[in-house]
């Protein structure tokens, strides 16, 4: 574990390096996963029914990534990948398995059955021109970190995506998730083009940053981003976004699977609030529930619908509200929650 948790905080800083500390944030969560006492506990239950080291490790893991995979919302079956990473990393440290890199001396699409973030981040970028991968989805971290990084990539293709394409000629549009193999000139000429677009706006946001926002008859607006995670400030920042419009804060308790304790709400609020430098930073107290459910809250999906409009209502907590001493904001105090959250 000590070794794990050692290389877990040389990614944080790799990934810091190349990506921001949303990124760095990534790697310090999944060192968090070693002091979990139910997912190391699980592992220590077995080890005391005589199993070896290896074999309580993978069952936790699977054991963990199964409940999280279940999960009807989107966001928590990808954490179901970072369980995986984590405890992967765990067994080839058990075992001595050494990691290896990209075996091309030429830049190409790296295709694989699926790729850990912690594989993500230690990739060379000189050497990748796009991902695609069978397994993921567009929520995962390994999708997220991409992003991040600036290296296309489309994941969740399914078993079809197989090694008989190894070799061939391939384009990846990551905006519409398709993967074009040997295209043919009229497509290649389309998709030049298209790239050479996308070129060109890059280009044209970028000398747009910093300049103000104003609407064609003169009106002044601040244009801002919605965010779900720490991961994405960063984005934020690179885009110019001159504030956050909402920050979906339920998504801590998401990744949580249940409550975080309050030290770690205001940890991830200050850190946003500092990264965004006294711009403006709009924060949901929480919103749970129907579609978003977090395990230890065990939330009637039923009960939730009569308490707002539509089938996918849910509960929001009610918050206490101050306003600090600084005289320029106001921020949450303790909400009142529901009885059946048992952190």
């Amino acid at each position: 574990m000590e070794q794990t948790a050692q290389q877990l905080g040389q990614m944080a800083e790799l990934a810091r390096a190349q990506a921001g500390d949303s990124a760095a944030q990534l790697f310090e969560t999944h060192a968090m996963f070693l002091e979990d006492e139910d997912y190391t506990g699980a592992m220590e239950e077995l080890l005391a029914e005589g199993y070896c080291a290896e074999y309580a490790v993978d069952q936790a893991g699977e054991q963990f990534s199964a409940m999280l995979a279940a999960m009807d919302d989107p966001y928590m079956q990808a954490r179901a990948g970072d369980v995986k990473d984590v405890t992967g990393r765990i067994l080839n440290n058990l075992m001595g398995v050494v990691e290896g890199g990209i075996d091309s001396q030429v830049p190409v699409i790296l295709a694989a059955a699926d790729l850990a973030p912690s594989e993500t981040i230690q990739l060379d970028k000189s050497k990748i021109l796009a991902i695609a991968t069978q397994g993921g989805s567009g929520n995962s971290h390994t999708a997220i970190l991409a992003r991040t990084m600036g290296i296309p990539a489309v994941c969740g293709l399914g078993a079809s995506f197989n090694e008989s394409y190894h070799g061939k000629q391939a384009y990846i549009v990551g905006e519409t998730g398709q993967v074009i193999f040997d295209p043919d000139q009229e497509t290649l000429q389309s998709l030049k083009a298209r790239q050479a677009q996308q070129a060109q706006r890059r280009a044209l946001m970028r000398s747009m940053a910093g300049r103000e926002d104003v609407t064609l008859d003169g009106r002044k607006i601040k244009l801002c981003c919605n965010i779900g995670s720490l991961e994405d400030v960063d984005a934020v920042l690179a885009n110019d976004g001159q504030g956050i419009g909402l920050f979906r804060s339920e998504f801590l308790y998401l990744a949580a699977g249940g409550c975080p304790s309050e030290e770690d709400q205001f940890q991830a609020y200050k850190r946003v609030a500092l990264a965004m430098k006294g711009k403006r930073v709009i924060v949901r107290t929480l919103d749970i529930g129907a579609d978003k459910q977090a395990g230890r809250f065990h939330l009637n999906r039923r009960r939730t619908q009569p308490w707002a409009c539509g089938p996918s209502a849910s509960v929001s907590t009610i918050p206490r509200c101050s306003a600090p001493s600084c005289g320029r904001c106001t921020g949450p105090a303790p909400a009142v929650r529901s009885p059946s959250c048992s952190p």
